[in-house]
């Protein structure tokens, strides 16, 4: 075993054999971890590459499958302070290429949205813009244009209006007019940006209009569908689960109900996972992305950005905690990035060193379960992360 030493400002110093043995850089900074009595380099690297920007926690609109019902935070606004922090930051994470507007809340109902857009794309980056559409109209969706946004997700829960209604409570002609507006937009400025998302959370009681979802985006030009499964926060979700340990119908018979028909030959239809299985793997992760909440906290995923309750695969209720690494009001984003708790977490994430809660034997009498906590590895637990499993997904 090496010599391993520190300098006075807590930094690793490894001897220099020891670096051409692993092909190690003497001029990367690494932090030491252990783990079961083996040290681990984490290189410390400004390697970023998604920032999600939650510009607020308020909403237009209060759907049966949304978060806000459950959580005990605050509805309010990004400061423009807390922004141009953001923004001041991104020099410092040179390989950073996409910031996506989105959250648990309805981007387009911040006063400065547009000009939060602007800001970035000055820098070069690549913007996507998710919505539930309704406030998308005629000159929002010109100005989206202008400004290069070059990906628009917009939420739509049902094909047939009374569907819709019932989950988000308003109607889904407004959505498919504002749509309109913004490929009338697209054609006027010959853009052919934004490329326009469908995202449909899939419930029992609108499963069933997947086959004539793909037919709508193709009447709305849109160029990718994508599926998630709901994250039950409410008693009456959590009955409208179609996934669970194993396969259930119709899913066990045939899959999804989704007509193969010519759309998808030139668009991309993403369906989750229906079952629990053993490959779990970390989108935000993998992706190397930043959550950056409301008030600039900075959290690693969705999952962990918000303090919540839901029901687990299985039917606990559990408490989620939010979980955070930094906040861009003290710290620039590359230094919250490559800190200590941030790189092991991302590395415990990236082996996915954690329990698998929904096979263990203790299941069933485990009080840890109803907090985001396991019995062994990196607290909060991934342990049974939907998002992990692939059955919950985001844009």
């Amino acid at each position: 075993m090496p010599k391993i030493t520190t300098d006075d400002q807590g930094r690793l110093v490894l001897p220099e054999d020891f670096l051409q043995r692993r092909r190690l850089d003497r001029n990367q900074e690494y932090w030491l971890d252990e783990r079961e009595g083996e040290l681990i380099l984490r290189p410390r690297l400004p390697d970023a590459r998604k920032i999600y920007i939650e510009p607020t926690t308020g909403c237009n609109l209060h759907c049966r499958t949304c978060i806000r019902n459950v959580w005990g935070d605050p509805e309010a606004k990004m400061s423009m302070d807390s922004f141009r922090r953001i923004v001041d930051s991104l020099d410092g994470l040179p390989h950073l290429n996409r910031v996506i507007f989105t959250g648990f809340g309805e981007p387009l109902s911040h006063p400065n949205i547009l000009d939060m857009i602007e800001a970035v794309r000055q820098r070069d980056l690549a913007v996507t813009v998710g919505s539930n559409g309704l406030m998308l109209k005629a000159d929002t969706a010109r100005a989206l244009v202008k400004l290069g946004v070059d990906r628009l997700v917009i939420s739509v829960d049902g094909v047939r209006p009374e569907t819709y209604a019932g989950v988000r409570g308003a109607m889904l002609s407004h959505v498919l007019d504002n749509i309109r507006y913004l490929n009338e937009a697209k054609r006027q400025l010959g853009s052919l940006f934004p490329a326009l998302g469908i995202e449909f959370v899939a419930l029992k009681s609108n499963v069933a209009e997947l086959a004539e979802l793909t037919g709508l985006a193709s009447r709305l030009n849109a160029s990718r569908v994508l599926v998630s499964n709901v994250l039950p926060y409410s008693e009456d979700m959590r009955d409208e689960m179609l996934y669970g340990y194993e396969p259930r119908p119709p899913f066990k018979a045939g899959g999804w109900p989704v007509r193969a028909d010519a759309w998808v030959m030139w668009g991309t239809l993403e369906l989750p996972r229906m079952h629990w299985g053993a490959e779990r793997r970390c989108r935000f992760v993998q992706d190397r992305s930043i959550v950056v909440g409301w008030d600039g906290g900075v959290a690693p995923c969705y999952a962990l950005s918000h303090n919540y309750s839901y029901f687990a695969i299985d039917g606990r209720k559990k408490q989620v905690n939010r979980y955070l690494l930094g906040n861009v009001n003290q710290q620039s984003l590359a230094e919250i990035w490559m800190s200590e708790d941030y790189e092991c977490f991302r590395g415990e994430v990236r082996s996915f060193h954690f329990p698998s809660c929904p096979n263990c034997d203790l299941r069933e009498t485990c009080d840890l379960r109803e907090r985001n906590e396991a019995c062994w590895g990196w607290n909060p637990s991934c342990a049974d992360c939907l998002w992990a499993q692939d059955i919950v997904r985001c844009p």
